[in-house]
């Protein structure tokens, strides 16, 4: 009989339950005891849900209260010696201080493949020693097994975790260290085998990156190691992309299964069928459920794709339908959604009912479709009415998109002659100092917007105490001593939602909410879609910002590929054309702002990095019209006008030509948590414009001094040229108190300050 696996399920609850758990502890509010209790009652909600949904091979191990490489980092005793970890046990509060900081910085964070999900980097050094200092994968197993409820227990395969982590203090490659850390594995393996686990499933996803011949010979000694030291059923699970030209050494790997995405690689299928045989011995765990995306599944297209596979291999009874990765990217519960609007949510499918058309499928493969024949019926006509609505397509929008010409897509004049320009209109000081955008949403903030929403406010008086932040704001900007201001974005919930809700082609869930980082939630729009801009979305508040002060106000926009990326995508027509319409609307604002008067604008794209295929043979193709976005965004005016853009957590030495072309005078990266490592990618390519290297990590509560901003700036110093410097923070200040926040620019002012001292010069030199 075919199987079915869900390989991993949303943290946070119906509702956010665990978020709230850690805030409250972080906060002091509740105990340890009552966290660890709280978390213990979500991760049966988990279980059982799985459970009564049909569920065969419920995965453990998957829940975390922060971050799962983070969790195996922790597990395998590779904490920095800056924790002052000693050995044993890792106590909750050093386990957040990695990921957060404290009296010393937090471990660097970056996303999680081409996701908007971040991970805690492991930190490697050359004489890295492993234990097995946490038996968290077995204590959920054993919590799971007594609720009755056999599961598999989740775990970052060991070459995985390695190739993620990030050498210290020497240059090695960190492959180098698995005979340390093999030995940890199969205690561990042996451990879950004598409490009565039968599978274990162990995630690989770098498998389906490009792999060398000898990496290839590397994943098939480790995994006959392992292999030849269990009893465990192991199953190896790649995703995010197709094994291209490896599939058959990943075929021939000693593992009892293998898990294939079908959503983002079905040419992997005509691979499989074009085999003479199928793996002997070994099950295919068949990834048909789009796990990162929220439509309705076809159910007779993948039901199709699972019985050409049966049929194959005379097999049935070694399929396993699954998702196409861990459900750990899609929102909880469709049924939440009371006030959805039925057309659009007659489309979608989230994390339980995504198990139920697992459900369907294995019914039809291991009973016969006349068992699940109305549920087929009724799938086929809500994808049919889908694909005919009209509410899909705009035939303005198409026919602007075809006739743009290459104009649209270049500024007038040269970085270097727009910089000239823009020095004359804005006579900035050398060091620049800026934010990135918002300030912290309080509580205070956060109830006025639920009042509104609820009726409980007015219009009137919501504007009014929008505008007293707003001026708020901007007068403690000027005390500050900031050259460059922003009105903070007190009217935004989310830099994705708030511009998503005022253009067509978007629709909000009230509950839609997916994991970033840590108990930072987004909740994605669902693009369903042409997209166009009915009227400006940011001038009122810029305007009323630059009214109240003389310094220059910076316009915040986000990029056309960051809202695709961090949204939902239609997936009935390229990726391309839907970004590109996001840009002729975004393009839209950008000429609004300036012709207001705004001399400064901003367009984020923190997720262009983010977007880039798995395969490299890839990146061509996606960085032309990733870039050419952007573009098209931003090139709309005049050489006065300056255009800022933002990005964090990413790796640049791969992509530099493209962030050289996307032409924007200023970019302002994270690069505070790596010691501003990531500029050596900007220096060895000769960066050519101007940058704002994050001198503090806002993800942390701690409140970096003065002198450790200067060390940082002087590190820049050594690396870029002084004229093109800025200072700002890593990210936006929402997320932060208002006296981190305070304490943090008044440090950040004065780090500027002293720099200008030293190396100051006209930035027009």
């Amino acid at each position: 009989m075919a199987l079915s696996a869900s390989l991993g399920f949303p943290r946070m609850g119906a509702r956010r339950e665990l978020k709230r758990a850690i805030e409250a502890y972080w906060g002091k509010s509740i105990s340890r005891e009552a966290l660890f209790a709280q978390t213990a009652d979500l991760r049966k909600t988990r279980w059982l849900l799985q459970r009564d949904s049909g569920v065969d091979l419920i995965p453990s191990n998957d829940f975390s209260l922060y971050d799962h490489v983070l969790d195996t980092a922790v597990m395998v005793g590779a904490i920095p010696a800056r924790f002052g970890w000693t050995g044993g046990d890792v106590d909750l509060d050093t386990y957040f201080a990695m990921a957060r900081g404290g009296q010393v910085p937090a471990m660097e964070m970056t996303k999680w493949f081409d996701t908007n999900y971040h991970y805690i980097v492991p930190e490697f050094t050359s004489d890295q020693a492993f234990q097995l200092t946490s038996t968290k994968p077995l204590d959920e197993f054993r919590e799971a097994q007594a609720l009755g409820i056999q599961t598999v227990p989740v775990i970052l395969g060991p070459i995985t975790f390695l190739l993620l982590g990030k050498t210290k203090g020497a240059d090695f490659n960190p492959l180098d260290l698995l005979p340390k850390l093999l030995p940890v594995y199969e205690t561990l393996l042996q451990q879950l085998a004598e409490a009565g686990a039968k599978w274990v499933q162990l995630d690989e996803p770098c498998l389906a990156l490009d792999r060398t011949e000898e990496e290839l010979a590397i994943y098939q000694e480790v995994y006959t190691r392992l292999v030849n030291h269990t009893v465990l059923s192991i199953s190896l699970t790649t995703y995010f992309a197709g094994l291209g030209n490896h599939l058959t050494a990943a075929l021939n790997l000693p593992v009892s299964a293998l898990h294939l995405d079908l959503v983002r690689a079905p040419e992997q299928v005509e691979q499989l069928l074009s085999l003479p045989q199928w793996p002997q011995d070994k099950y295919l765990s068949l990834g048909v459920i789009d796990g990162r995306n929220v439509w309705k599944n076809d159910l007779n297209y993948s039901l199709a794709l699972l019985q050409r596979v049966a049929a194959w291999g005379a097999a049935s009874d070694r399929i396993i339908v699954s998702p196409s990765c861990s459900l750990l990217h899609v929102p909880w519960d469709l049924d939440t959604e009371k006030a959805l609007d039925a057309e659009v949510k007659d489309w979608l499918a989230f994390a339980k009912q995504k198990l139920a058309e697992m459900e369907i499928l294995k019914t039809a493969v291991n009973d016969g479709v006349e068992n699940v024949q109305t549920a087929l019926d009724d799938n086929r006509a809500a994808v049919e009415r889908r694909r005919t609505s009209t509410r899909i397509h705009n035939r303005l929008v198409n026919e602007r998109l075809a006739g743009l010409t290459e104009d649209a897509y270049t500024r007038t004049s040269p970085f270097a002659a727009r910089k000239s320009v823009q020095q004359a209109r804005l006579q900035l000081k050398p060091f620049p100092t800026t934010t990135i955008g918002s300030f912290p949403q309080t509580k205070e903030v956060r109830k006025a917007r639920a009042d509104f929403r609820s009726g409980a406010q007015t219009k009137e008086q919501y504007e009014a105490f929008l505008r007293s932040k707003t001026e708020e704001c901007v007068r403690l900007q000027e005390s500050l001593g900031l050259d460059v201001l922003v009105h903070g974005e007190f009217e935004r919930t989310d830099m994705v939602e708030y511009f998503g809700e005022q253009m067509d082609g978007f629709i909000f869930t009230k509950n839609g909410w997916v994991q970033s980082y840590g108990t930072r939630c987004v909740k994605p729009p669902i693009i369903y879609g042409d997209v166009s801009r009915p009227e400006s979305m940011t001038v009122t508040w810029s305007s009323y910002a630059q009214s109240l002060s003389k310094r220059p106000m910076k316009g915040m926009l986000t990029g056309p590929v960051t809202i695709l990326q961090w949204s939902f995508v239609r997936d009935d027509q390229p990726r391309e054309t839907t970004c590109r319409q996001i840009a002729l609307a975004i393009r839209d604002e950008v000429v609004d702002l300036e012709a207001a008067g705004i001399p400064i604008i901003q367009i984020d794209e923190p997720a262009l990095r983010e977007g880039l295929p798995l395969h490299r043979g890839e990146w061509e193709a996606y960085l032309k019209w990733a870039v050419d976005c952007f573009k098209l965004a931003a090139s709309g005016v005049q050489d006065e006008t300056q255009i800022h853009t933002h990005m964090c957590y990413a790796e640049f030495n791969d992509i530099m030509p493209a962030i050289q072309s996307m032409d924007a005078d200023v970019i302002s990266i994270e690069t505070s948590r790596s010691d501003m490592e990531l500029l050596d990618a900007f220096q060895q390519f000769s960066y050519q414009n101007d940058i704002g290297p994050g001198v503090y990590d806002i993800h942390s509560p701690r409140v970096p001094t003065v002198d450790e901003m200067v060390f940082l700036l002087e590190k820049t110093v050594d690396r870029l040229d002084p004229s093109q410097l800025w200072v700002n923070p890593d990210c936006g200040l929402k997320t932060r108190n208002e006296e981190e926040t305070v304490k943090a620019l008044e440090a950040m002012v004065e780090a500027a300050n002293i720099a200008r001292a030293r190396y100051g010069q006209p930035l027009n030199a």
